[in-house]
């Protein structure tokens, strides 16, 4: 009996960190998106709709043959997944970049809140005190960056924040199952909104086609399927919670390709976040 706990435990410790690992691939991938839009002229709604076409191709070929039940938690999860990421296109347009990623990111507070109730998943005191870390980091961050917000832009980042949260849960319901599908439909769902942008937009320049292409296969396609993957490892809060680091490693990308230097309030709110994560991480792996 002993043995098969101890088992058990070794198994479970595996998986998490199996999944840690993939939700920071996964964070690493996202973290390029910034970078790879501004090289695209077209309406946010047109680049967000030609990046998910791209990535439901991606699932397609990874599923081949997908399986759709219609279940509430698969169409929850393909709502959440078209709300996280229009939504978040949206906020982005009409408040600054700072802003709508910040409020995206409250999403670990929504699933704290939740996940409890929704999943069994208790939260602890340990896990607020990472949550509120990792938050008060964010601001530090962009702490020089948050002037001009737009209400309207700051209230779509928070729907994109419960979006994403909710994405979270109804994936983590579907843990047992195939919650692949719902990225599918999701992608799916998105690429329709923005077809009417694509054809007003269309056509596009030989760096804007490479562009579009890495955003919807090395940037939300191949990173989406290592994040449901993830998921079925991992709470619902750590799905949330670990790839907080995205927007810390964005600077990264700018640092490399344009040789802008993060200041001080960021460089001590990205080591805030970073070090807010592992603890919690550690702390949750012993």
């Amino acid at each position: 009996m002993k043995s098969a706990k101890s088992y058990n435990r070794k198994t479970m410790l595996i998986r998490i960190k199996q999944g840690t690992f993939l939700l920071l691939i996964t964070a690493f991938m996202w973290s390029t998106g910034g970078m790879l839009i501004k090289s695209v002229p077209w309406h946010p709604l047109a680049i967000a709709g030609t990046r998910s076409a791209i990535a439901a191709l991606v699932f397609l070929l990874y599923l081949r043959h997908p399986r759709f039940t219609w279940s509430l938690p698969q169409l929850g999860g393909a709502l959440s997944y078209a709300g996280t990421v229009a939504l978040f296109v949206a906020a982005t347009k009409l408040t600054t970049a700072a802003a709508a990623i910040l409020l995206q990111y409250s999403a670990p507070i929504y699933v704290a809140l939740l996940s409890g109730p929704v999943l069994s998943e208790k939260t602890t005191h340990r896990d607020w005190w990472a949550i509120f870390t990792v938050f008060g980091g964010m601001l530090l961050f962009f702490l020089d960056k948050l002037e001009g917000s737009n209400l309207l832009g700051n209230l779509l980042a928070i729907a994109s924040g419960w979006a994403f949260a909710l994405l979270a849960i109804f994936l983590r319901l579907q843990k047992d199952g195939s919650p692949f599908e719902s990225v599918l439909l999701g992608n799916l769902l998105t690429a329709l909104i923005g077809l009417p942008f694509m054809l007003r937009d269309f056509p596009l320049d030989p760096k804007s086609v490479t562009s579009l292409l890495l955003l919807g296969t090395l940037q939300i396609g191949f990173p989406y399927i290592l994040y449901v993957k993830a998921v079925k490892m991992v709470t619902a809060l750590a799905a949330c919670l670990i790839p907080i680091i995205e927007p810390i490693l964005n600077p990264l990308w700018v640092f490399l390709v344009i040789g802008e230097s993060p200041g001080k309030w960021s460089l001590l709110g990205g080591a805030l976040v970073i070090c807010g994560v592992t603890w919690w991480s550690l702390k949750n792996r012993k």
